[in-house]
């Protein structure tokens, strides 16, 4: 089984050991199914500009043929000639290119192996996604002093710190309320939100407002459910911060200042 373990001291810069991929977390139900919602939006926020998506993101990167696309999408590279062929070694072969690529961007595929995720092993799959977004929606986030998850962390606190209802201190439970989403959205485009008639006791709505103003105006894809936020005690982390990260990338190309 080829595994890939490509350690680079550029991973350290955003991806701490807390943060790794954790398999234990992903065992969890609600965030798995949180994370499968969250991460196939994003994959097909960047494959439609290919003219393809995914319906099952376990299921549709088996061939590794929208895979390698993905991959060439968000990174503007060509990636080596695909295998056209049907039966498993093209596949595996395809998968590996996937990887390779990957790991030569300096990310470590901690046991994530081409043969999981050619048979459609969910959890491996999920976790592959999540690497592919840290490394490239996430990390080469900068604000200040600080960069990546914390960079990204910042740059929430600091555009909605005139709000006084919003305390963004973490990406799971300072968002289940939805103001945070709201305010992000007023500080940079006040025309789309009436922010003065939210209510911090009303979630739903906060909620369902930013997921629609930020599909319908920002073009940022609906990649959370109300009801999986307010139902979950505790969020799923990675699709929260997969979320803001698209709001982070929308805003901060208009607008560099802080």
């Amino acid at each position: 089984m080829d595994h890939y373990d490509a350690n680079h001291s550029q991973s350290e810069d955003y991806m701490h050991p807390e943060d790794d991929w954790d398999r234990d977390l992903l065992l969890d139900p609600a965030w798995e199914k949180q994370q499968r919602k969250t991460f196939t939006a994003w994959c097909n926020s960047h494959l439609r500009k290919a003219g393809t998506q995914i319906d099952s993101i376990e299921e549709d990167f088996r061939d590794g043929l929208k895979l390698m696309l993905l991959l060439e999408v968000i990174s503007g590279e060509r990636l080596a000639k695909p295998e056209r062929g049907k039966m498993r070694v093209h596949k595996i072969s395809n998968v590996n290119k996937a990887l390779d690529f990957i790991a030569s961007k300096g990310v470590k595929l901690v046991s994530i192996g081409a043969e999981e995720i050619v048979d459609g092993n969910a959890k491996m799959t999920l976790g592959m996604i999540w690497t592919i977004i840290l490394r490239f929606a996430i990390q080469d986030i900068s604000v200040e002093e600080t960069s990546a998850k914390e960079g990204l962390l910042l740059w929430c606190q600091r555009k909605t710190a005139p709000y006084k209802n919003v305390n963004i201190q973490n990406f799971h439970i300072s968002w289940k309320d939805g103001l945070g989403f709201c305010a992000l959205i007023h500080r940079h485009r006040p025309e789309l939100i009436d922010y003065a008639k939210l209510r911090k006791d009303d979630p739903y709505t906060n909620l369902n407002t930013a997921f629609e103003v930020a599909e319908k105006y920002l073009d940022i894809p609906k990649m959370l459910d109300a009801e999986d936020i307010v139902g979950t005690a505790r969020p799923d982390e990675k699709a929260i911060m997969t979320y803001v990260s698209s709001f982070y990338h929308a805003f901060s190309g208009a607008q560099k200042i802080l």
